[in-house]
C-alpha cells in the first residue's frame, strides 16, 4: 500500500527538523502541513526539500491541518495516510507496522495506555484525566473499545476517510472524528506506542490551557457531532465494528 506520512506543524522550529529527518530516513513520502507558523518553522522546512510542504495562510487549527492532509492524500492517489505530531513524541520506526495493519482495519490508532514501555514518561494529570473521561464516554456512546482517544499517531485508509465529512478545525477534532468513524462502521484497531511527553507544559493556546475550559470545549464538540450524526445519518448508539489489538 502506498503511504503518505503527514505531519501537522505550528511553530515547531525546534523539533520539526529532527522529526522530519527520522521520518525521511525511514523511507517515507512526507507531507508537512504548516498551519500558518510565525516562527522559523518555514525556514526549517526549506532545508528538507524531499518533504512536500503545504502552508495555510493563517493559523486555522489542528483539525484543519489534518483535513488538509487527508484531502492531499486522496487527490494524489495514496492508499494510506499516517499522521504523527511534530514535537518528537512519536516513533517513526513504527510507521510500517501501522500501515501494514491497515490491511485489516480502516483506522489504526496509536495508544499510549494499551501497555507500558520502559521509556514511558508520566502524562500530565489534567491531560490524562480528560483523556480518560472522554475515552470512556466515546466507548459507551459509540460501542468502541478505545484506550486512548487523543493520540495523534494514526494510519487511515484513504478510501475510508472519503466517507467522512469532517469540519472541526481545532484540537477537539478527535471527538468529531470518532463519532463519524463509528457511525460509518469503520474498522478500528489500536496499536501500543510509547508515552513520551517532551514538553508537559506545552500550550494549547488562548483559553484552552485551563483544563476545565478545555474539557468543556471537547464536550461541546462531541455533543454537536453526535447530534449532527443522528440528524443527518440516523446514526444511533452501539453502531461501530471495533477491536483493540495488543501489539
Amino acid at each position: 500500500m502506498r503511504n503518505l506520512t503527514a505531519i501537522p506543524v505550528y511553530n515547531e522550529e525546534r523539533t520539526v527538523g529532527p522529526v522530519l529527518e527520522r521520518v525521511l530516513a525511514a523511507g517515507q513520502e512526507v507531507l508537512v502541513v504548516d498551519d500558518g507558523s510565525t516562527d522559523g518553522t518555514p525556514v526549517v522546512l526549506g532545508r528538507h526539500p524531499r518533504a512536500v510542504s503545504v502552508r495555510h495562510a493563517k493559523n486555522r487549527g489542528y483539525g484543519a491541518s489534518l483535513q488538509t492532509a487527508f484531502t492531499y492524500a486522496a487527490q494524489h492517489g495514496y492508499d494510506v495516510v499516517t499522521t504523527l505530531d511534530a514535537d518528537g513524541q512519536h516513533d517513526p520506526s513504527l510507521i510500517p507496522e501501522f500501515v501494514a495493519a491497515c490491511a485489516e482495519a480502516d483506522i489504526v490508532s496509536g495508544s499510549r495506555y494499551l501497555r507500558e514501555f520502559a521509556t514511558d514518561t508520566p502524562a500530565p494529570s489534567d491531560r490524562r484525566r480528560i483523556n480518560m473521561l472522554l475515552t470512556d464516554q466515546i466507548n459507551a456512546l459509540l460501542g468502541l473499545n478505545l484506550t486512548d482517544s487523543f493520540c495523534g499517531f494514526k494510519s487511515h485508509r484513504v478510501d475510508a476517510l472519503k466517507r467522512l465529512r469532517l469540519t472541526e478545525e481545532g484540537y477537539a477534532f478527535p471527538m468529531e472524528f470518532w463519532v463519524q468513524a463509528a457511525c460509518k462502521s469503520l474498522r478500528v484497531i489500536e496499536r501500543a506506542v510509547p508515552r513520551i511527553y517532551l514538553d508537559p507544559n506545552r500550550s494549547f493556546g488562548e483559553t484552552l490551557d485551563d483544563a476545565d475550559r478545555r474539557l468543556a470545549y471537547y464536550q461541546l464538540v462531541l455533543d454537536k457531532a453526535l447530534a449532527t450524526a443522528r440528524r443527518t445519518t440516523g446514526c444511533g448508539l452501539q453502531t461501530a465494528r471495533s477491536a483493540s489489538d495488543a501489539p
